[in-house]
């Protein structure tokens, strides 16, 4: 470095003190994937309040966990993503550029998706700074998304594949639960979370209905779920396995709900099974897109299908039609389960 050059430097980094920026945290340190998050404001050193880590802690703690019901997957996107690369920054100091940089990485390493998960985040990370003093000013100016635009997933089973499903369920399945699992989803057009959650309070095998609360349902939007015999007799075989544990898909020892990844998990590891009996990989959100699929091709009112699914409405309807459409949802629903029970019937006739 010239002389010219080290003092133009030392310019710099006295600005950088006088307007309150510790020099040595705006270098890069050096990645540390697992480093442990900060705690409470009352108990961080003040020159730490205006770290990354810092930052992320105040986000998760007084904006994520309030606001989401799992907050543990945008905190994982910030640890993996974010604090692997600004790990002791300080945040006032990191640029648009760093930001596209880190963005691109993520692209480059062939997650698009992930990449436009981290922007959205990164985004509300340094609005939520603004807000709590933190920074200044938010160096996520992005005009489009990194990963580019996703392409909806269009999967729904053929009748061919619910045919080969329904005839040996076992022989796709290695496990019991996972075929249960399967058929309500099925039968229903619910959410995998919402089963996994799922306590027998909420399950009227007598009168046919599921009551998922608000606290279960994506966007705190609670509603219930008329159940078919069908979808009654795979509940009456899950309370049979679940050895009195309040929880409809107990973890072991009964005393919690599972993961509902360990739903997708399972799925999984049946994929090459489902292969062999001809139904291509899939996953566990499509039976609700098959669900809904199937109840449009049986001519099931728009309107009626998307309640089903629990699904929000247009403002003004949501807001002023305030009937709970059962009687409506349960015939499609019977509608829809007559169509499966053809399948079945169809499948094991031609065995």
């Amino acid at each position: 470095m010239s002389l010219a050059s080290a003092r133009q430097r030392a310019q710099e980094l006295r600005k950088a003190i006088d307007d309150g920026i510790d020099p040595r945290r705006a270098r890069a340190y050096r990645a540390q994937r697992t480093a442990p998050l900060p705690g409470s404001a009352a108990t961080v050193d003040p020159g730490d309040q205006r770290t990354v880590n810092f930052l992320i802690t105040e986000f998760l703690e007084r904006h994520v966990k309030v606001t989401r019901k799992r907050p543990e997957y945008a905190e994982r996107i910030l640890r993996q993503e974010v604090l692997s690369q600004w790990q002791g920054r300080d945040a006032r100091t990191i640029t648009a550029r760093e930001v596209i940089e880190l963005l691109d990485g993520i692209v480059d390493r062939g997650s698009a998706v992930m990449a436009n998960r981290t922007a959205a985040l990164l985004g509300q990370l340094f609005k939520f700074g603004i807000h709590r003093a933190i920074v200044d000013d938010s160096p996520v100016k992005l005009l489009y998304r990194p990963g580019g635009k996703e392409k909806p997933r269009e999967r729904a089973l053929t009748d061919k594949e619910l045919k080969a499903f329904l005839a040996n369920p076992r022989a796709a399945c290695r496990f019991e639960r996972l075929e249960r699992a399967i058929r309500i989803l099925l039968l229903t057009g619910q959410r995998r979370g919402e089963l996994a959650l799922a306590r027998w309070s909420e399950i009227d095998l007598v009168t046919g209905t599921w009551r998922i609360p608000d606290e279960n349902a994506k966007g705190g939007r609670g509603h219930l779920v008329p159940l078919t015999p069908m979808a009654v007799e795979q509940f009456r075989e899950l309370k049979a396995a679940a050895d009195n544990s309040e929880f409809v898909l107990p973890e072991p020892g009964g005393t919690a709900p599972i993961n509902p990844k360990q739903l997708t998990r399972s799925l999984a590891k049946c994929r090459a099974r489902f292969k062999k009996c001809g139904i291509a990989a899939f996953t566990l959100h499509d039976l609700r897109r098959t669900c809904r699929t199937g109840l449009a091709r049986l001519k099931i009112e728009p309107h009626i299908a998307e309640r089903v699914l629990n699904h929000a409405q247009e403002r003004i309807s949501g807001t002023y039609d305030t009937h709970d459409y059962m009687t409506e949802k349960r015939a499609a629903l019977e509608t829809w389960a007559a169509h499966l029970a053809g399948l079945e019937l169809a499948a094991r006739e031609s065995d």
